[in-house]
């Protein structure tokens, strides 16, 4: 299967480290997204928040799954390489979208993301998984840090809520969340140019510095799944929820919900 749009050495980083850095592969789109990011804010979606939490400066704004009343996010989502890449990288026939994500920290925001996986907050689990997070403004400190080959950990991290720090779930299947700096682990990180973005898989572990720069940093982040995916049941009340979804455990994500964006 060829892919021209990423190299095999991307592939092969991808599939060893679970995160690789893709130059340019929203920079046609970055106008747009800006646009959109704004009226995301303007107009948040019943899943935004401020992540307000006590002693904590600035705002950090994030809102998910926006992109079927934002065209500018879904003309981003459509008109990009990302599902060819995310494809590329996956090694699947198929990427299927999953949802879209907004992060804002505006100027003086001390708030930093926790480390987390995004694969214990979902529905969806399966080998082929890609998420792409890419800013729309020059980022130094405040980029994202991944931890390389974490998504082969054989326990997942417990899933917390960013700010309480409550576990989501009942910690008892979870290892605790790790302090990856103090632990000495593979960190990747990038100073990245709007447009650039990180493809990492559901597993692995991430989180990003707060913002103590004098300019914002916008990000959109978008989720793929590949061939393999499929829904599995929680626990408990899964983030995004998607209620209504009408799936059952086993089943493929439905085409409807969740359109395929790019097939071989």
């Amino acid at each position: 299967m060829a892919y021209p749009l990423v190299t095999s050495s991307q592939i092969e980083c991808y599939q060893r480290d679970g995160v690789v850095l893709i130059k340019g592969l929203f920079a046609d789109q970055v106008e747009a997204l800006r646009k959109g990011v704004q009226r995301n804010m303007d107009q948040p979606g019943p899943y935004a928040s401020n992540n307000d939490k006590p002693g904590e400066t600035g705002l950090f704004f994030d809102d998910y799954c926006n992109w079927q009343r934002i065209p500018e996010f879904e003309t981003a989502i459509r008109n990009s390489a990302a599902a060819e890449v995310g494809a590329a990288l996956m090694q699947s026939e198929t990427a299927q979208l999953f949802h879209d994500h907004v992060l804002v920290k505006e100027p003086g925001t001390s708030m930093a993301t926790p480390w987390h996986q995004d694969g214990p907050y979902y529905f969806v689990e399966g080998r082929q998984t890609v998420s792409f997070w890419s800013p729309l403004d020059p980022v130094t400190d405040a980029t994202l840090r991944c931890v390389a080959g974490s998504h082969l950990w054989e326990k997942p991290v417990l899933p917390t809520r960013w700010a309480k720090g409550d576990a989501f779930f009942d910690p008892a299947p979870y290892q605790p969340v790790p302090d990856p700096d103090a632990e000495g682990m593979d960190i990747r990180e990038w100073q990245m140019e709007p447009g650039d973005a990180v493809a990492f898989h559901y597993g692995i572990l991430h989180g990003a510095r707060g913002n103590t720069a004098s300019d914002r940093r916008r990000a959109f982040s978008l989720r793929l799944v590949g061939d393999d995916a499929r829904y599995v049941a929680r626990p408990g009340p899964t983030s995004p929820p998607f209620p209504g979804h009408d799936m059952v455990p086993g089943q493929k994500l439905r085409e409807d919900w969740f359109p395929v964006l790019w097939s071989s």
